[in-house]
């Protein structure tokens, strides 16, 4: 089995992240650096950071996690800024599933389980993640349309989104946008480009996974199982 899924079986990380240590030389297999693709088993001695793993699956874990801002979206930070990781109480090493901008607040999901997080994950999916958004001003069926086609957000045009508004006066809009895309402050941006500062930024779904109403930011839940068995089917 490839190494980045085997050791993602064994709920190390996910698949991208052990991509990542190895192009990085972190991770060796019988005191040999690991190359990308290297095929492997449980057999073989593979270390970490010089610490050998562990070959038995650990449970697989899925949390909810309704995500305040001022929170990252990652397992460590060398600025000591607050991270996601620590709002579940766990001593397996969980991870999360995709991620959401350090001011944008709302749904994410941990687990442990890194090949659920490449079903979410992989382009090839295209699930839409929904989120409410409040801006500043009255935006036009102009600029809402060209939000849906899509903007050139850094030489590249961003997919097309959905978008629909719920309330608007002169002073500020309310709306639900779906996107398939997690590019850094995607929504922000584009938003930006039609002349309007997002003012709250909150995710309330993936695909057909909503935000439990009942968690308060901050707060957290293990998932049902007919929301893993939801995630597992995409």
């Amino acid at each position: 089995m490839r190494i980045n899924k085997y050791l993602a079986s064994l709920g190390i990380d996910s698949r991208r992240a052990i991509d990542r240590m190895v192009d990085s030389g972190r991770i060796t297999v019988n005191n040999k650096v690991a190359t990308a693709g290297l095929k492997v088993d449980s057999t073989d001695k593979i270390f970490i950071d010089g610490t050998s793993i562990k070959k038995t699956k650990n449970e697989k874990l899925y949390f909810m996690v309704n995500k305040p801002q001022k929170v990252l979206s990652a397992v460590k930070d060398t600025r000591g800024r607050k991270l996601v990781t620590k709002l579940v109480k766990t001593e397996e090493r969980i991870f999360p599933i995709g991620r959401l901008d350090y001011d944008t607040e709302g749904l994410i999901i941990l687990t442990n389980d890194g090949e659920i997080y490449n079903k979410v994950i992989h382009p090839r999916t295209e699930i839409y993640k929904t989120y409410y958004v409040e801006v500043s001003g009255s935006v036009s069926m102009t600029s809402l349309n060209k939000i849906k086609k899509g903007i050139l957000i850094e030489d590249k045009m961003t997919l097309p989104a959905k978008a629909k508004v719920i309330s608007s006066t002169t002073a500020r809009t309310t709306l639900n946008i779906a996107i398939k895309e997690g590019r850094n402050r995607q929504i922000r941006k584009m938003f930006d480009l039609v002349g309007h500062k997002v003012m709250f930024l909150k995710r309330i779904s993936i695909g057909e996974l909503e935000l439990d109403p009942a968690l308060k930011p901050g707060e957290s839940r293990p998932l049902k199982k007919k929301e893993v068995n939801y995630l597992n089917s995409i």
